[in-house]
């Protein structure tokens, strides 16, 4: 099993990136999946998550409106468009799936830096 996260890297205030995490091992399209994030010294909260067949999702207050989650289950990947970044953006973004059940997977994380 492996998700590989990519796309992280240094923004300006104000720009937009776009995060990747591509899925292999596992039957993709049956797992929800979410990107969690990490800021220095913080715990790990939720991000955005989309359930499975991508019919649902759910976003963090601080997120809802600038960043989009979707996921293209052919391609085994899922996406994290992220506008209007501001500096408190900032932290290793992970990906997670997990199958409602007990299954679970997190990838390496990827670093985005908010900073002019």
């Amino acid at each position: 099993v492996q998700l590989v996260e990519s796309g992280g890297g240094l923004v300006q205030p104000g720009g937009s990136l776009r995060l990747s995490c591509a899925a292999s091992g596992f039957t993709f399209s049956r797992y929800a999946m979410t990107w969690y994030r990490a800021a220095p010294g913080k715990e790990r909260e939720l991000a955005a998550r989309i359930t499975s067949g991508g019919a649902g999702t759910v976003y963090a207050d601080s997120v809802q409106g600038r960043f989009t989650i979707s996921r293209d289950d052919a391609k085994n990947t899922v996406y994290l468009q992220m506008n209007s970044l501001k500096p408190e953006d900032t932290a290793v973004y992970y990906c997670y799936a997990f199958d409602g059940s007990r299954n679970g997977y997190w990838g390496q994380g990827t670093q985005v830096t908010v900073s002019s």
